[in-house]
């Protein structure tokens, strides 16, 4: 093969899509494997499978894909014109060649992205997608809805008297009922809706954003704003970098407005039945006049969030404190506890964050530490695990699927990369807080926060300045397994003498999805559904986020605004798969 072939990004691309078509054409593993690496992975999100699923290993891959293929008419393979040409970047320790791919099935238009090693000229990655369901796409929708610019009933409904009737369900019941309007609900009612399908979100708080607005008094966004748009409708530009939580809630009840999302507030989901007649749910509704409603959609989102429920663990002897005890969900500003004695348990996120502010309020600030946490600087070395959305390049869009091209084994890879030189550039920090006795961490095989974030849910913090004050003496630190026991006035310590409290901020985290099914469905809903988030070791995918779970009707999302982004649109595209009668 003449070695010009392979000299820029453009022509390795072109030569691969040409020799993978020919592939497809024969029919055979074999063929598909010979353009594979050995280690290679291959991530599809619905466009042959109906399902988030990577698949690792040359063999096993191509067998898999090979079959799918045939079996979906997987065809015209190309160099997207669209999005942004083949280039050579990093990833996950390696130069690459990376091109965006068009194709198509029997069901969609589908993307992909192929990553391959500089002048290999054999695939490393491959994601495969669909983008939208043939004859069904959004923008045909759109049109299909869209009004005459001129009506003969100059003086009937108009558009808001449409939107309040529609958000009443007097007549009706919705296809699909969103638990939560956190931007996890919000964003996949954004998604369907513009695939026409009927979904009503409803939520417990009084008003649309109040799961931001009612958070603790400094709490900000501790990821720039590039990462975090919702879509369809991205932040202005004047937003700060890091967004203030009021800002976050006053933008989510703007969207939700401007997107015509219907939207109960003041209502409680009380729990649902599966009807297997019917293929429907009994969802039973309290809403804000104390009434209640019934409910039948064919599917329920849980959108409450990975960690929705406050937990509080059963820690020995704190019936014995005579002082206040709060959850961190519950603690509003430290302005009442200036000089005054407070003991924060835990040493993630929230609890940094309300340490520093009791401290900044002047109240006698210690955190007690149960496990070692990961602590990295907000600025740069948190941000750069986010770099694919920093910085002039491609489309958000092209983002988005760069993202979700990265399969488990390759972000594990690229994450220790990010790790080993955030441990160098926070070095002066991680040594001042082990002096100051803090236990570190760094993740999973040194793989850093995100990866925590995606198993635990929680256990890091991105340092906005609370660190120092530790690794200062300004807030005082004791472990959890040097006390004793609590006291009327604060803690008992093994070594003798009393530290005295009287406030103790329990930031002892949430409970998981899995907890909420049970109190909501039952445990036989619950069992056959399955688990919720950490990664499934089979598909390498978080385990039944925004797929398809063992109880038809029954879906999930959550996790970060980014997540909620991407996700969503394949969250939706299944739903409406279904709605279609396309899958089962």
């Amino acid at each position: 093969m003449d070695a010009a072939v392979y000299r820029t990004p453009e022509r390795a691309a072109l030569r691969w899509v040409e020799d993978f078509n020919v592939a497809l054409a024969t029919g055979t593993a074999e063929a598909v494997a010979d353009l594979f690496e050995a280690d290679s992975h291959w991530r599809d999100t619905l466009a042959l499978t109906w399902t988030l699923k990577t698949t690792s290993g040359r063999d096993t891959l191509a067998a898999d894909l090979t079959a799918l293929a045939a079996q979906r008419g997987l065809r015209d393979v190309a160099i997207d014109p669209e999005r942004c040409p083949p280039r050579t970047v990093r990833r996950a320790g390696a130069e690459v060649v990376e091109a965006f791919l068009s194709f198509q099935t029997d069901i969609g238009r589908c993307a992909g992205l192929l990553r391959m090693a500089v002048g290999a000229q054999k695939a490393w990655t491959l994601l495969t997608t669909l983008e939208a369901i043939r004859g069904h796409e959004e923008e045909t929708l759109r049109a299909a809805r869209d009004e005459p610019a001129v009506s003969r009933a100059f003086h009937g409904p108009n558009w808001a008297d449409k939107r309040r009737e529609s958000a009443a369900y007097a007549d009706r019941d919705p296809a699909v009922l969103v638990i939560g309007g956190g931007h996890g609900g919000i964003t996949a009612a954004a998604r369907l809706g513009q695939l026409g399908i009927d979904t009503l979100i409803v939520d417990r708080m009084a008003r649309i954003g109040d799961n931001w607005r009612l958070r603790y008094h400094g709490l900000k966004l501790h990821n720039t704003l590039h990462s975090n748009h919702l879509p369809y409708l991205p932040f202005p530009e004047t937003f700060p970098s890091y967004i203030p939580k009021d800002l976050i809630a006053d933008w989510l009840e703007f969207y939700v407005g401007v997107m015509a999302i219907n939207f109960w507030t003041r209502t409680s989901f009380d729990g649902a039945a599966w009807d297997e007649a019917a293929q429907c749910w009994t969802a039973r509704l309290t809403l804000a006049d104390g009434s209640t409603r019934e409910m039948r959609p064919r599917h329920i989102i849980m959108a409450t969030s990975i960690s929705g429920t406050p937990s509080i663990p059963d820690i020995p002897t704190l019936e014995n404190f005579q002082g206040t005890v709060l959850h961190s969900s519950r603690f509003g500003d430290g302005a009442q506890w200036r000089d005054r004695p407070v003991m924060v348990f835990g040493t993630g996120t929230s609890a940094h964050d309300i340490a520093q502010d009791l401290q900044g309020n002047g109240a006698q600030v210690t955190m007690v530490q149960r496990s070692p946490t990961l602590v990295v600087n907000i600025e740069p070395s948190a941000q750069l695990y986010d770099g694919v959305f920093l910085g002039p390049g491609p489309s958000r869009d092209d983002r988005d699927l760069i993202t979700l091209s990265v399969p488990l084994a390759l972000m594990k890879a690229a994450h220790k990369e990010i790790t080993d030189r955030v441990k160098e550039l926070d070095k002066p920090l991680l040594d001042g807080l082990e002096k100051a006795g803090f236990r570190l961490d760094f993740g999973e095989d040194g793989t850093g926060w995100p990866l925590k974030y995606r198993t635990r849910g929680g256990g890091y913090y991105f340092n906005v300045g609370c660190s120092e004050l530790i690794a200062a003496g300004k807030i005082d630190l004791i472990q959890y397994a040097d006390i004793d026991r609590f006291t009327p006035g604060g803690v008992a310590m093994r070594s003798g003498g009393e530290r005295p409290a009287e406030l103790v901020v329990l930031a002892t985290g949430y409970k998981n999805q899995d907890h909420m099914v049970r109190l909501l469905f039952g445990e036989e809903i619950a069992e056959r559904a399955g688990p919720v988030w950490n990664f499934d070791p089979d598909t390498q995918e978080l385990r039944n986020m925004w797929m398809a779970t063992g109880q038809p009707g029954l879906w999930f999302t959550g996790g970060a605004f980014s997540q909620c982004r991407v996700y969503s649109k394949y969250l939706a595209l299944q739903i409406q798969a279904r709605e279609l009668g396309m899958v089962g």
